[in-house]
Protein backbone atom coordinates (compact mmCIF):
# COMPACT_ATOMS: atom_id res chain seq x y z
CA UNK A 1 0.00 0.00 0.00
CA UNK A 2 1.38 3.44 -0.87
CA UNK A 3 1.31 6.44 1.43
CA UNK A 4 -0.70 9.12 0.28
CA UNK A 5 0.84 12.79 -0.76
CA UNK A 6 -0.45 15.50 1.60
CA UNK A 7 -0.99 19.25 1.72
CA UNK A 8 -1.72 21.87 3.62
CA UNK A 9 -4.21 24.40 3.24
CA UNK A 10 -5.05 27.64 5.53
CA UNK A 11 -8.13 30.21 4.84
CA UNK A 12 -9.49 32.25 6.85
CA UNK A 13 -12.68 34.36 7.35
CA UNK A 14 -15.17 35.89 9.62
CA UNK A 15 -18.42 36.04 11.23
CA UNK A 16 -20.11 38.77 10.21
CA UNK A 17 -22.47 41.09 12.04
CA UNK A 18 -24.53 43.93 11.22
CA UNK A 19 -24.83 47.02 13.34
CA UNK A 20 -27.51 48.55 11.56
CA UNK A 21 -30.30 47.76 13.53
CA UNK A 22 -31.03 47.10 17.17
CA UNK A 23 -31.33 43.36 16.64
CA UNK A 24 -27.73 41.59 15.84
CA UNK A 25 -28.13 40.39 12.37
CA UNK A 26 -25.22 37.61 11.33
CA UNK A 27 -24.26 37.98 7.31
CA UNK A 28 -23.97 34.32 6.06
CA UNK A 29 -23.17 33.37 2.65
CA UNK A 30 -24.33 30.32 0.04
CA UNK A 31 -21.75 29.18 -1.63
CA UNK A 32 -22.71 27.99 -5.66
CA UNK A 33 -22.87 24.32 -4.87
CA UNK A 34 -25.57 25.42 -1.98
CA UNK A 35 -23.51 25.75 1.14
CA UNK A 36 -24.32 28.25 3.71
CA UNK A 37 -21.68 29.63 6.05
CA UNK A 38 -19.41 32.89 6.80
CA UNK A 39 -17.33 34.37 3.97
CA UNK A 40 -13.27 32.83 3.81
CA UNK A 41 -11.09 31.93 1.33
CA UNK A 42 -7.18 30.96 1.07
CA UNK A 43 -4.40 32.79 2.46
CA UNK A 44 -2.66 34.17 -0.81
CA UNK A 45 1.49 34.95 -0.30
CA UNK A 46 2.68 37.22 2.33
CA UNK A 47 -1.15 37.93 3.57
CA UNK A 48 -1.87 38.16 6.99
CA UNK A 49 -4.98 36.49 8.17
CA UNK A 50 -6.51 39.47 8.65
CA UNK A 51 -5.62 41.08 5.15
CA UNK A 52 -6.97 37.77 3.78
CA UNK A 53 -10.05 37.40 6.12
CA UNK A 54 -10.89 41.28 4.96
CA UNK A 55 -9.90 40.27 1.34
CA UNK A 56 -12.17 37.52 0.91
CA UNK A 57 -14.91 39.46 3.02
CA UNK A 58 -15.12 42.08 0.51
CA UNK A 59 -14.76 39.54 -2.47
CA UNK A 60 -17.61 37.61 -1.51
CA UNK A 61 -20.06 40.22 -0.22
CA UNK A 62 -18.83 43.83 -1.38
CA UNK A 63 -18.34 44.41 2.57
CA UNK A 64 -16.05 46.80 4.46
CA UNK A 65 -15.40 45.71 7.49
CA UNK A 66 -14.17 46.42 11.10
CA UNK A 67 -12.40 43.86 13.38
CA UNK A 68 -14.19 43.36 16.65
CA UNK A 69 -10.55 42.75 19.33
CA UNK A 70 -10.38 39.15 21.39
CA UNK A 71 -11.75 37.01 18.64
CA UNK A 72 -10.03 34.27 17.04
CA UNK A 73 -11.35 30.53 16.20
CA UNK A 74 -8.91 28.36 14.74
CA UNK A 75 -11.13 24.82 13.23
CA UNK A 76 -8.92 22.08 11.65
CA UNK A 77 -9.71 19.04 9.50
CA UNK A 78 -8.89 16.90 6.73
CA UNK A 79 -10.08 15.25 3.30
CA UNK A 80 -8.79 13.62 0.79
CA UNK A 81 -9.24 15.01 -3.06
CA UNK A 82 -7.70 13.61 -5.85
CA UNK A 83 -5.95 11.12 -3.95
CA UNK A 84 -4.47 14.26 -1.67
CA UNK A 85 -5.02 14.30 1.84
CA UNK A 86 -5.96 17.92 2.46
CA UNK A 87 -5.10 19.04 6.12
CA UNK A 88 -6.63 22.07 6.08
CA UNK A 89 -6.76 25.03 8.97
CA UNK A 90 -9.64 28.09 9.11
CA UNK A 91 -8.85 30.97 11.48
CA UNK A 92 -12.50 33.18 12.40
CA UNK A 93 -12.05 36.04 13.45
CA UNK A 94 -15.70 38.43 14.17
CA UNK A 95 -16.08 41.37 11.94
CA UNK A 96 -18.75 44.22 11.85
CA UNK A 97 -20.72 46.53 9.06
CA UNK A 98 -22.75 49.21 9.15
CA UNK A 99 -24.50 51.23 6.42
CA UNK A 100 -23.67 48.92 3.59
CA UNK A 101 -25.72 47.02 1.43
CA UNK A 102 -24.24 43.39 0.97
CA UNK A 103 -23.78 42.25 -2.54
CA UNK A 104 -22.60 38.47 -3.32
CA UNK A 105 -19.94 37.23 -5.27
CA UNK A 106 -21.34 36.56 -8.62
CA UNK A 107 -18.98 33.58 -9.70
CA UNK A 108 -19.35 31.74 -6.37
CA UNK A 109 -21.97 33.00 -4.00
CA UNK A 110 -25.48 32.91 -4.76
CA UNK A 111 -27.01 34.35 -2.18
CA UNK A 112 -26.77 36.38 1.28
CA UNK A 113 -28.53 36.25 4.03
CA UNK A 114 -28.99 38.45 7.13
CA UNK A 115 -30.30 36.40 10.24
CA UNK A 116 -30.71 36.86 13.69
CA UNK A 117 -28.89 33.81 15.83
CA UNK A 118 -31.36 31.46 16.15
CA UNK A 119 -32.24 31.53 12.20
CA UNK A 120 -28.66 31.78 11.39
CA UNK A 121 -28.16 28.33 13.51
CA UNK A 122 -30.57 26.67 11.79
CA UNK A 123 -29.38 27.49 8.24
CA UNK A 124 -26.26 26.34 9.15
CA UNK A 125 -25.86 22.72 8.02
CA UNK A 126 -22.59 21.49 9.64
CA UNK A 127 -21.89 21.30 13.48
CA UNK A 128 -18.43 22.83 13.06
CA UNK A 129 -19.99 26.41 11.65
CA UNK A 130 -22.50 26.14 14.17
CA UNK A 131 -19.95 25.76 16.82
CA UNK A 132 -18.31 29.09 15.16
CA UNK A 133 -21.27 30.82 15.12
CA UNK A 134 -21.91 29.75 19.09
CA UNK A 135 -18.27 31.17 20.02
CA UNK A 136 -19.22 34.58 18.21
CA UNK A 137 -22.44 34.82 20.10
CA UNK A 138 -20.59 34.52 23.64
CA UNK A 139 -18.26 36.65 22.69
CA UNK A 140 -20.50 39.82 21.86
CA UNK A 141 -22.83 38.37 24.94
Amino acid sequence: MREMKTRKEKSCGAVVINKDSTERKYLLIRSKGGVCGFPKGHVENGETEINTARREILEETGLFVDFIDGFRLVESYSFVKDDILIEKEVVYFLCEYSDQTPRPQESEISDIYLLDYKAALERLRFDSAKKVLLEAEKCLM
